[in-house]
């Protein structure tokens, strides 16, 4: 090719060799792991931390439940101790319980060994002195005394009974019990217990018609009728005509006199307490009475008429009937003094001690003197 001018002047041409094309595989596949590690580490990380909080709950419940089971054990612990102190205590009775009923066995083997050597007589003081016993019993603390009468009459009796001469000074004091016994008053506490009942029934029947306001009424019925009857007397028709004119006058204008104590009208709520009130009372006065509590019994009794006085019309029959039965029963005694029937019983304990004794000696007598034979 023909080199012109033109072509001259140009510059060379460089042929440039072909580039090889980087490697970015290499980067992006480094980058890939880095995540996949990073990713991989993170969800390890994330497990690692679940586990170590469910060790950590489950750390706590194991806490939880030792505490619990310290607890229950504790509890258990006690239980069984209080069972081991329930068991000794009951162990204590028992044993206590057997040396009771031993020192009875022997005692019973003892008295059945006496009771072969004794004769009528001894069975006979011994059945006085349960009399005795038991008359004291019912007068120092029942207060009966017809119980304890008829047990010093029957003590008495099987005294008489005896064949021993050393029981005069018994049957003297017994005499001289039986008199004062005799002497006394005897309360009728059942009587009295059944009078104030009739009183709280008669007191469950009244109406409001007891009550003083009806007084007035009652009052005002009779001077109308004393006036028809002075109008019916009367011949004169001007002395008729001025009694209706009274009659008629009487019945708009009511009178009331000053010179007499006014009693309140009651409502009939204040009734039904009153009436309440009144047995109350009357029942004080029946536990006074089983007790043999005479100042009780006694005012309980006053207050009681007192309030029948101040609630209630005197002229009513069923507040008169129950006002006399009130005033009866509170002069009764219901706590006599007593007498003391002791002495008799202590003669006769020392009258079977020394009747023990002598036996006693007796025995001892023959079994020497037996013992000198052999």
């Amino acid at each position: 090719m023909p080199v012109t001018e033109s072509n001259a002047q140009l510059p060379a041409t460089i042929n440039h060799a072909p580039s090889k094309p980087r490697r970015l595989w290499l980067l992006w596949i480094l980058a890939l792991l880095t995540f996949i590690a990073v990713v991989a580490l993170a969800l390890w990380n994330w497990q690692q931390w679940n586990n170590a909080q469910a060790l950590q709950q489950s750390v706590a419940n194991l806490k939880q439940e030792t505490s619990q089971l310290d607890q229950l054990y504790g509890k258990t612990g006690d239980q069984r101790s209080q069972r081991l102190q329930a068991l000794e205590n009951k162990l204590a009775s028992q044993r206590e319980l057997i040396a009771t009923q031993q020192r009875q066995i022997d005692h019973n083997a003892r008295e059945l060994l006496e009771a072969g050597n004794r004769t009528r007589t001894d069975w006979l003081l011994a059945e006085a002195e349960y009399l005795l016993r038991i008359a004291n019993q019912r007068l120092m603390i029942e207060k009966d005394i017809r119980g304890a009468l008829a047990a010093l009459q029957a003590a008495d009796e099987v005294l008489r009974e005896s064949d021993d001469i050393g029981v005069y000074p018994v049957r003297e004091q017994l005499a001289k019990e039986i008199l004062k016994l005799k002497e006394l008053t005897t309360v009728d506490r059942t009587g009295l217990y059944l009078t104030l009942e009739a009183a709280i029934d008669s007191i469950h029947e009244l109406t409001d018609n007891a009550l003083a306001s009806d007084r007035m009424a009652s009052t005002l019925e009779q001077s109308g009728t004393d006036s028809g009857s002075t109008s019916d007397a009367s011949t004169n028709w001007w002395i008729e005509a001025w009694n209706k004119v009274k009659s008629t006058l009487s019945r708009v204008v009511v009178v009331r006199r000053l010179d007499e104590p006014v009693k309140p009208l009651l409502s009939p709520e204040q009734s039904a307490y009153a009436r309440l009130n009144l047995q109350l009372m009357l029942e004080e006065a029946e536990l006074a009475v089983l007790r043999g509590h005479q100042e009780l019994y006694t005012r309980s009794l006053i207050k009681a008429s007192n309030a029948i006085e101040t609630w209630y019309d005197s002229t009513n029959p069923k507040i008169i009937a129950l006002s006399e039965t009130l005033e009866g029963l509170a002069d009764e005694n219901i706590d006599p003094e007593l007498p003391d029937i002791s002495q008799s019983l202590q003669l006769l304990k020392s009258r079977l001690a020394g009747r023990l004794s002598t036996e006693g000696e007796g025995n001892n007598g023959s079994n020497s003197t037996e013992g000198d034979n052999s």
